[in-house]
């Protein structure tokens, strides 16, 4: 528990105070978001504001996690790392998007074709490594693997994990369109991983996840660094992530519930994300298929904006949703374990 404590708070502290200091950087180099044009007029405002803010939630991750470590009895392990991998690897693909937005003064970074490429090579790696190096188990599960009925889907799940992890790491991308939302999210959504992660490594015997201390060390971490980025990014935001951040974090959710052999539970951990991805989906179909909009402009937030809401309840809302869905998941996990009859 001391080590779980350590992470998060190395990693808050981390990020709350390199934060201005990464502002004041940014704004000396002239690197500043470029507005889509297409977007919600309100947000033009916000041309300029520092960007890549994402570089200080990975770095308070990483160096929370590491903290961690200095606490007897935590030990980092290959799914730990290959996780860690996954974020770094996801943010560095973000940070090549974000700079060519601001050295072309563009709203569009890389093309389709370079960004999906990006996306898949970290995503490949982590997976191969996933299965034959850090031994994760290839069978699906919702709560706990090994649970009666869950398919094993041998080597296609390395094609599966690719996949979580580009709809992940996109997922959260989209989302990332008012100030705060994402981060605020994403704080919900680690912090039941952090606390699924520590309830697998006490009750070793009924989950097997050996990995688990580690993997709730990260969990913690990134729910700090998440959260001391937060303080900065909150409405009326002095700092975006960019796909920096917004890509890394995808990456993280998706590997700690690949790890963690709870694949199943991840779209109701992240219920927010699979929302406004869906509104995406719905809105080009619609579109294409019978030349009619279902939403004002999507992702879904944005419809809300131009419905008349402020942006500041739009956020609050979906914040309150995305800790609904938290709360769901831990409630469904904790549910199984009671079901098994155990009490504690």
């Amino acid at each position: 528990m001391i080590a779980l404590l350590l992470s998060g708070g190395v990693a808050l502290i981390v990020s709350l105070v390199g934060t201005p200091l990464l502002i004041r950087w940014l704004q000396a180099q002239g690197i500043g978001q470029q507005i889509r044009e297409d977007g919600p007029q309100g947000h033009i405002t916000k041309a300029g504001t520092p960007t890549m803010g994402g570089i200080m939630i990975v770095s308070g991750a990483v160096i929370g996690y590491l903290v961690g470590h200095l606490r007897a009895g935590a030990i980092y392990t290959r799914g730990g790392i290959l996780v860690v991998g996954a974020v770094v690897g996801a943010a560095c693909v973000g940070m090549a998007d974000d700079w060519i937005k601001v050295r072309r003064r563009r709203s569009l970074g890389l093309n389709k074709r370079a960004k999906f490429t990006g996306q898949l090579l970290v995503a490949g790696t982590f997976a191969w490594l996933a299965s034959g190096w850090a031994n994760v188990d290839h069978a699906l599960s919702f709560t706990r693997a090994g649970a009666p009925g869950t398919p094993d889907l041998g080597w296609g799940w390395i094609v599966f994990a690719i996949l979580v992890i580009i709809g992940s790491s996109n997922a959260v991308n989209l989302t990332d369109g008012l100030d705060g939302l994402a981060a605020g999210s994403a704080t919900f959504a680690f912090s039941a991983f952090a606390i699924m992660g520590f309830w697998q490594f006490r009750h070793f015997d009924v989950y097997g996840i050996g990995q688990a201390l580690d993997l709730a060390l990260l969990a913690v971490s990134l729910t700090g660094a998440c959260a001391g980025f937060l303080w900065w990014n909150a409405a009326p935001a002095r700092i975006f992530m960019g796909d920096t951040g917004s890509l890394a974090i995808g990456a993280g959710l998706a590997g700690l519930a690949l790890v963690m052999k709870l694949e199943l539970l991840l779209p109701v951990v992240a219920g927010l994300y699979v929302l406004e991805t869906l509104s995406v989906i719905i809105q080009v179909v619609s579109f294409r298929a019978f030349h009619r909009r279902v939403f004002g402009m999507a992702p879904i937030h944005h419809h809300f904006e131009l419905a008349g809401w402020p942006e500041t309840t739009v956020i609050v809302r979906f914040w309150i949703l995305a800790g609904l869905c938290t709360a769901l998941a831990l409630g469904i996990f904790y549910a199984d374990f009671i079901s098994l009859g155990r009490l504690d």
